[in-house]
């Protein structure tokens, strides 16, 4: 019943989950974007009343989640899991928002890639039986990222030119067993790769060779190619790591086309001062739960692949002069 395997690294399921509803709620910065028509909610300042950013982080990811049930039209008691993540320690934003929410809560960790994990873990719950409805989420906001991850905000540090910016936003789905629209048809379980970087602000170089990694994996299980899908985005590789992502892929081979883009390239445009382009849990979650899911509905994008991407690595490991290892996860949809 259910899941049945397509290579090493790859799950097909038989009864693939249906994205029942989105909802992306984004800071003012993200809102300015070129994307900003796509959110269903954009803040005006980056504490909307809270006492503090982390505060305002869990707050944005409870507006997702509620947004997508209510979206949904059906009964909170009807969910069976809610599976959330972010960037902080011990992902205590989705530990507040779970403590709000008051639903089975599956806590998840996969840094930046944590929207592509989720999506997957929560098809499998449904395919395999486990679960009719699941909640997904994730946060990221940019003054917690910075303060925890790099230096305190209000310092004002001089950024490195491949250096993201961390997307202050929440993006949420609602899977559903049966329903109308897109279908989530496969999974890809990334493997962790690390070549040794260690500038934590060239996180783009980090996490390159995951995505490239799995993005190979993906078309060798299911024996297709990136002219099978309309639109491939990763998460949050910026454009040093896109750039790097598409060498690699075409040292192996591979040629993407014009289809592979990165959600932290297209969230901000070259006014807005973000050096090599968003990053952050956020990131790709608000650029799918928004963009995507509409050109998906409108049938504009028909069959999608979402690499969500993550630098593996912890202020202490950092300052410990650790490598950075990536991480990226995969998922298909098709209307």
């Amino acid at each position: 019943m259910g899941l049945k395997r397509a290579g090493n690294q790859t799950v097909l399921f038989d009864n693939p989950p249906v994205i029942l509803s989105s909802y992306a709620v984004v800071g003012p910065k993200e809102g300015k974007g070129p994307l900003g028509k796509t959110f269903n909610s954009i803040w005006q300042d980056q504490l909307n009343g809270e006492k503090t950013w982390e505060l305002a982080e869990s707050k944005m990811l409870q507006e997702a989640l509620q947004g997508s049930v209510k979206q949904a039209g059906i009964g909170k008691e009807q969910i069976d899991f809610m599976l959330a993540g972010d960037l902080l320690n011990q992902i205590v934003s989705s530990n507040f928002a779970a403590r709000l929410m008051a639903l089975p809560f599956i806590g998840v960790y996969g840094a930046c890639s944590t929207m592509a994990l989720s999506l997957a873990l929560g098809s499998m719950l449904i395919d395999g039986g486990f679960a009719e409805h699941v909640l997904v989420g994730v946060s990221s906001h940019h003054d917690t990222a910075e303060r925890q991850f790099r230096a305190p905000t209000e310092q004002g540090t001089q950024r490195a030119m491949s250096a993201q910016w961390t997307v202050t936003g929440a993006g949420s789905v609602l899977l559903g067993k049966k329903g109308g629209g897109p279908r989530i048809t496969s999974a890809t379980i990334g493997r962790v790769i690390d070549y040794g970087e260690t500038d934590a602000s060239n996180m783009g170089s980090a996490m390159a060779p995951a995505v490239a990694d799995t993005i190979l994996n993906h078309f060798h299980d299911l024996q297709c190619t990136g002219q099978d899908y309309d639109h491939i985005a990763s998460g949050d590789l910026g454009t040093v790591g896109l750039a790097l992502a598409c060498e690699v892929l075409k040292q192996s081979g591979v040629d993407t086309g014009t289809e592979f883009t990165d959600c932290g390239v297209r969230i901000f445009d070259s006014t807005q001062d973000v050096h090599a382009g968003g990053s952050g849990c956020a990131c790709s979650a608000v650029v799918f739960a928004g963009d995507l899911m509409q050109k998906l509905k409108a049938r504009a994008l028909k069959r999608v692949l979402l690499i969500g991407s993550g630098a593996l690595h912890s202020p202490t490991s950092a300052l410990q002069g650790e490598s950075i290892p990536g991480i990226g996860h995969a998922v298909a949809i098709e209307a």
